[in-house]
């Protein structure tokens, strides 16, 4: 922070908004907490820009815009108006305070492909709203990518209309496609900024590229296969070959024909004198990007997930299978398909805890929510027999995965990343070595066929 700005934290802006701690900014825009309300009053965000006479009126009139529009996926602008800040004619505006933002996270590591899958929902969302009504977002990247409460939400303070050229005097930026700097802004422009934005969060890298050549972008090797078509799609150089949000959005709901998916759990103790196996140490991060699951951004290991989706439909208790000598067989089998046509979402798995070893000594952890892979039809149909996946995943003592290997990969390498993905955000009930809650270590065997997925969890540590 350069101490011009140390200098304007505390200091009064149009009479009531007290700039508290400086949150960040650019070369020409300064962010700081601050409040708002008078009863009871209420963190928010309010933004400082020089007031250019060129563009302070345009400027103004785009926040007066953004500020009556309201969609749940975008950042709500409350006030807005001029100011002097150190004898410099300014332009504020006030805005909902998110603590944290997708950037952040990307710190630390990428998405996986399934965060990154429900990232795009909400965003997607945003922008069809926006484009509904002839306007565009004009910056997305994943700092304007954030999280208030469990909603995530885009930022509003950069809308305008189709083809008006912003306020804005940063050069055109990494996101911003290369038509941007003659056409102005315009939906498909949004559409190259979340292709740009899409490789960032799953690779940690921008695709390579140079806004003077006309070659189509160079995308990272490690770009997960299911986004490669959407993201080549996103970054067409000629605009009027880019998809469209709609078009995203159709490619990320789950084929309907897809027969509803079933899971075979079968618990196999393992002995207990097994040594313990330390999974990684993982901090927490504090940027809420998941909706209905775990929050994406609040959690750095590989377990976190941004999640839309809407809650388990409990379903009814099942009378144990026996086998031929009458006792329980400890399988379950679930067929209940979501009413949105998705793939299917059992309940959870509950397993018989096994005896102690020794009294007191050691109490199996049981799995508590699991995830099944959403296989397409078509690579459904490209099975021949059975596709057999171990993924070993390595839980902390809390019951969350922190580590996932391939176990035995099985002859494709599209249906290991399937499981491996699915595999991350499984739960578990925790181990308990002498009363106290311990580390432990799953093998999840998935089994990929035409009409089925099963798996069968076997916890081999301690």
């Amino acid at each position: 922070m350069t101490e011009a700005l140390k200098q304007w934290e505390a200091q009064l802006v149009d009479g009531k908004f007290h700039l508290q701690q400086y949150l960040g900014g650019s070369d020409h825009s300064s962010v700081f907490l601050t409040e708002r309300g008078e009863r009871e009053p209420q963190k928010a965000a309010i933004k400082l820009i020089p007031a250019d006479p060129k563009f302070a009126d345009l400027q103004l009139s785009q926040w007066q815009l953004a500020a009556h529009l309201s969609h749940p996926n975008l950042i709500r602008l409350f006030e807005m108006g001029r100011c002097r800040v150190d004898n410099q004619e300014m332009l504020y505006v006030v805005m909902e305070y998110a603590a944290e933002n997708l950037s952040q996270v990307l710190l630390d590591r990428p998405l996986t492909p399934a965060e990154a899958r429900d990232m795009l929902r909400p965003a997607l969302e945003g922008l069809a709203y926006l484009h509904g009504k002839r306007l565009v977002h004009g910056h997305i990247r994943p700092g304007n990518i954030m999280a208030i409460d469990d909603r995530l939400k885009i930022s509003s303070d950069g809308i305008c209309e189709v083809g008006e050229l912003s306020a804005s005097r940063d050069e055109p930026s990494m996101w911003d496609a290369p038509e941007v700097a003659g056409a102005g802004k315009s939906p498909a422009g949004d559409v190259w900024s979340l292709g740009v934005t899409l490789v960032e969060v799953l690779t940690q890298h921008i695709p390579r590229w140079e806004r003077a050549d006309q070659e189509e972008p160079v995308l990272p090797e490690t770009l997960p296969a299911p986004f490669v078509d959407i993201v080549r799609d996103c970054l067409r150089r000629d605009p009027r070959l880019r998809c469209t949000v709609a078009d995203i959005a159709a490619r990320l709901q789950p084929p309907s024909s897809v027969p509803p998916a079933r899971v075979s759990a079968k618990p196999v103790n393992a002995p207990a004198n097994r040594r313990y196996i330390a999974p990684a140490i993982v901090a927490v991060l504090a940027v809420a990007i998941i909706l209905a699951a775990p929050r994406l951004v609040h959690k750095r290991p590989e377990t976190g997930r941004i999640s839309s989706v809407p809650p388990e439909q409990p379903k009814p208790k099942q009378k144990p299978q026996k086998s031929q000598t009458g006792q329980p067989t400890g399988k379950i089998t679930d067929r209940q398909v979501p009413s949105n046509g998705g793939a299917a979402s059992p309940a959870p798995i509950r397993l018989t805890k096994a005896t102690n070893t020794h009294a007191g000594s050691l109490v199996r952890g049981e799995v508590a929510h699991q995830v099944l892979p959403d296989v397409p039809q078509k690579a459904r149909d490209s099975i021949r027999g059975t596709i057999r996946v171990g993924v070993k995943v390595q839980v902390d003592p809390s019951g969350s995965v922190v580590g996932t290997s391939l176990d035995s990969p099985g002859p494709s390498k599209y249906f290991a990343n399937l499981a491996a993905d699915a595999s991350r955000r499984w739960r578990f009930t925790p181990t308990k070595v002498d009363g106290q809650n311990a580390p432990s270590e799953w093998i999840l065997r998935f089994e990929f066929t035409q009409v089925e997925t099963k798996v069968t969890p076997v916890q081999t540590a301690p």
